[in-house]
């Protein structure tokens, strides 16, 4: 698996990049991206052959007649693209999203996983 860039629709907007962890065993990868204040709804994950992209946008809150005097998030939008090795079966990826962390475990092709083979004696 490797990062890719990817462009936005929004070009002038910056986006920022979640923090990212990928972890592979025998059997696929597990990733998880760090996109705290993102809101369910408004995550977004789509594998597409081998590309795979994440994106969310953060809700703040506003509050009517009130104007911020600092703001250190210059972004309400993440987004990080990966491309995935032919060896991961993205149809059965598998995502789960809890206070702020997604979790998406990506399994291996079953050719791709290793196979115990039974040694006979003749």
């Amino acid at each position: 698996m490797s990062e890719t860039t990817q462009t936005t629709d929004r070009a002038e907007a910056p986006v920022l990049q979640p923090p990212v962890d990928v972890f592979e065993d025998d059997y696929g990868i597990t990733l998880y991206a760090d996109m705290p204040g993102v809101p369910k709804e408004k995550l977004h994950v789509r594998i597409d052959a081998e590309a795979l992209a994440i994106e969310g946008e953060i809700d703040f809150p506003t509050i009517e007649g009130l104007e911020a005097s600092h703001v250190e998030v210059q972004s309400p939008r993440f987004q990080r693209a990966f491309t995935l090795g032919k060896e991961l079966d993205g149809e059965k990826a598998q995502a789960e999203f809890k206070n702020g962390v997604l979790k998406l475990r990506i399994p291996k092709l079953e050719q791709a996983k290793p196979r115990k083979i039974e040694v006979r004696i003749d």
